[in-house]
């Protein structure tokens, strides 16, 4: 017997167990008619239905913030993990660790400073954009991260000499070189982004209002003010919503068909 095989393969068996079978619950708690008596109640979608009506906002509003913060840290994260990968500097490492502070601060307390630096702002603080804000500033450094991992992996400095070489510009060097060789990078970073994004409890917790509610301060409404069956449809209703848009980023940043030859011709010679 190949222990050195079986032992982990029951290890990690053991370990999706344990994540796997309170989720089974709770979704199964989420279908029966009556949680204590169990399957035996009978299956309902009825709990189901009801979440919708009534929450059925805070599941749009989690999307659109969700999508909303992945554009965001796309445009901002990945130039500049591209300037931190191409310029290795104290400054950048600098730069690099304080980029990662809002994840080493708690959550309440990004909220408390910014309901303190613009809690002034009324209109703004009322609407949907001052939750994005918190959670852009939590989930950047993912995407940075993400990146910078594959751009510090990679001969950079070669495929750029190598493109301008054959006359390519900065902008077709960065769009036509640089994003297609870190785009394992760009698709972790944004699969972190949107999960955290999605799931973010304690800084949306206090940056939200009575009419932004996302789909965790939803959750914890239902879980303390409504029956367990309830609470329990809603984490359903979240899988169903989640799962598929992480499976439709992952379908996106997966192998593509080959394409055209590109428009930069090796055997163009660089003009002089």
């Amino acid at each position: 017997m190949n222990w050195r095989f079986i032992v982990p393969l029951f290890l990690t068996l053991l370990l999706c167990a344990f994540l796997m079978i309170p989720v089974g619950l709770s979704v199964t708690a989420g279908l029966t008619v009556n949680f204590f008596q169990g399957v035996e109640s009978g299956l309902t979608l009825r709990w189901v239905a009801e979440v919708w009506r009534l929450y059925e906002g805070t599941i749009y509003l989690s999307l659109l913030i969700a999508v909303s913060c992945l554009g965001v840290t796309l445009v901002l994260g990945v130039p500049m993990a591209y300037v931190l990968a191409k310029r290795r500097s104290r400054l950048t490492r600098l730069l690099e660790e304080l980029l990662v502070m809002p994840v080493a601060v708690p959550g309440l307390a990004i909220a408390l400073a910014l309901l303190i630096t613009f809690g002034g702002f009324r209109e703004f603080r009322m609407s949907w954009a001052f939750i994005l804000v918190g959670h852009v500033l939590f989930t950047l450094p993912f995407m940075v991260r993400a990146v910078l991992a594959v751009l510090s992996s990679i001969d950079l400095k070669g495929l750029e000499e190598g493109a301008r070489s054959l006359g390519a510009g900065f902008f077709r060097r960065f769009f036509q070189v640089v994003l297609p060789n870190c785009k394992s990078g760009i698709v972790a970073g944004s699969l972190m982004v949107v999960t955290l994004s999605v799931g973010e409890f304690n800084l949306t917790w206090m940056l939200h209002t009575p009419l932004t509610k996302t789909l965790p301060v939803g959750l914890a409404d239902s879980y303390a003010s409504m029956r367990l069956e309830i609470g329990s449809a809603y984490t359903l209703v979240f899988f169903l919503m989640l799962v598929p848009l992480l499976v439709a980023l992952q379908w996106l940043g997966g192998p593509t068909s080959p394409r055209r030859r590109s428009s930069i011709d090796p055997n163009r010679r660089r003009r002089p």
